[in-house]
């Protein structure tokens, strides 16, 4: 963890936003994977580690924002968890570490919320994503588990929106450890990306770099030669030469930051031409992306900048026609280029959107697009220094989707379909790297993972 005055200072900020009320901040507990004693990985709440820092199961904290008191609630072991589990911190010490000095056991948590209700203050606590913890919050308030989610605390959770958005330094160097750990993940899939080899060998290798680097994977891996397949979990195939294998990975630092990339590499070592034209096009995507981000523009006017940049490279192909800036206009760049640029990135690979992706990726005055392909962008609002995002262009032959705008003719006047029809075996093609928005403009975080074709290439043939 960080320095007790880390948390100090976060939940201070959080005292400043002018919330009434109490704050109540769920950690996780251990989720079963078949039996209660044989669990999952163990993974804290996000919001609950940024602002109390201490991770392990069991427990909540509450934060008082018109007295001023924080407390953690959760239990000390017994002898018979210590036979298990070894000596064990006592919870007085280890809140003393996130500068808290009032504890008490997880029971007690009933008795200060009841408390704050009957006394008619508000409540204030962010949405859940586990059943556990709905069905907590249900007993807690009194709410149903099934509608719990919709009374969720807005107010409370745009405050918190608005602090972690921004990255710390000590933060921004968590992030670097995460993208050292992924790109020794990448490069070692490229590596392995020969003929005859199983999906499933690349994608628990890579998994195993991630453990060893500190921490899990920051996302379950997507690694397919089926690269149209937008988030292809199924590692089930045998990679053939000739074909693209796209690869979708990130890693977890000890503290839980996470990395997110995404090459694409050609099984054998060596594109065809015609992978290798897409491939350059989404390239020149990616960086005119990373060129164009900085301070004060909107990552929807990226986004859309990205696909002037797809849409110009398929018109040289032959596969778009007429105006670019029209084609772009009409989302016709949207068969090719389904989903958004990218999104926020942290304690969470796609940043706190736990609390609601359109409060994360959005605000009053940008709002999400409507049409197909744009309404995909989970980021869209202006950047900030200090902002962590992804910028992953993409470039992908979907047969049924380009049956149905064919046979609907959506887009008609800027879709050359014969042509399109060429690339219905193609694949996907998508680069992702992980960018730091500055003072005067963004950054790739840690070492860039190797993008040029000719490096690819050459890494693959290295085996």
């Amino acid at each position: 963890m960080f320095d007790k005055n880390t948390y100090i200072d976060r939940r201070n900020k959080l005292k400043s936003k002018g919330l009434k009320g109490i704050g109540l901040f769920l950690g996780n507990g251990e989720s079963p994977m078949n039996c209660l004693d044989n669990t999952y990985h163990f993974r804290q709440d996000s919001s609950f580690l940024y602002f109390f820092g201490l991770d392990f199961p069991g427990l909540a904290g509450v934060i008082d924002f018109e007295s001023g008191d924080e407390y953690i609630f959760g239990d000390d072991v017994e002898i018979d968890d210590i036979i298990w589990m070894g000596p064990q911190v006592p919870l007085k010490d280890n809140a003393a570490k996130v500068g808290i000095t009032q504890t008490a056991p997880f029971a007690k948590l009933f008795d200060i919320v009841k408390k704050a209700m009957d006394t008619n203050r508000t409540v204030h606590f962010l949405p859940p994503y586990r059943g556990e913890n709905k069905i907590l919050l249900e007993k807690l308030t009194g709410l149903s588990a099934l509608s719990i989610q919709s009374h969720a605390s807005l107010e409370f959770i745009k405050a918190i929106i608005s602090i972690r958005e921004i990255k710390e330094a000590q933060e921004v160097e968590e992030i670097k450890k995460a993208c050292a750990t992924g790109y020794q993940m990448h490069v070692t899939a490229m590596r392995m990306a020969q003929p005859g080899t199983w999906e499933q060998k690349i994608a628990g290798t890579m998994e195993g770099i991630s453990f060893a680097g500190g921490g899990m994977a920051s996302f379950p891996i997507i690694l397919s030669q089926n690269g149209e397949t937008l988030h292809n979990h199924n590692h089930s195939q045998i990679l053939e030469k000739g074909r693209l294998m796209l690869c979708d990975a990130g890693a977890e630092s000890l503290l839980h930051y996470a990395s997110d990339f995404t090459r694409t590499t050609p099984v054998g070592g060596k594109f065809t031409s015609k992978q290798r034209e897409i491939y350059e096009v989404v390239l020149a995507a990616n960086n005119k992306a990373t060129e164009l981000t900085k301070p004060g523009v909107t990552y929807l006017s990226v986004h859309l900048a990205a696909a002037e940049v797809i849409a110009a490279g398929l018109k040289e192909l032959g596969l778009i026609k007429g105006d670019v800036k029209e084609a772009v206009a009409a989302g016709a760049h949207a068969l090719f280029f389904p989903h958004g640029l990218g999104h926020m990135m942290g304690l969470d690979v796609h940043d706190m959107e736990d609390l609601g992706q359109i409060y994360v990726g959005y605000d009053d005055e940008i709002r999400p697009a409507n049409q197909f392909g744009t309404a995909a962008l989970r980021l869209g609002k202006r950047l900030k220094p200090g902002f962590v995002i992804t910028n992953e262009p993409g470039c992908y032959f979907i047969p049924a989707l380009i049956d149905k705008w064919q046979a609907e003719g959506i887009n008609k006047d800027f879709i050359n379909f014969d042509k399109v029809n060429e690339y219905r075996n193609f694949g996907g093609i998508r680069l992702e790297d992980d960018i730091l928005v500055t003072e005067t403009g963004s950054e790739v975080i840690g070492e860039r993972v190797p993008i040029d074709p000719d490096e690819v290439e050459k890494i693959v043939q290295q085996g």
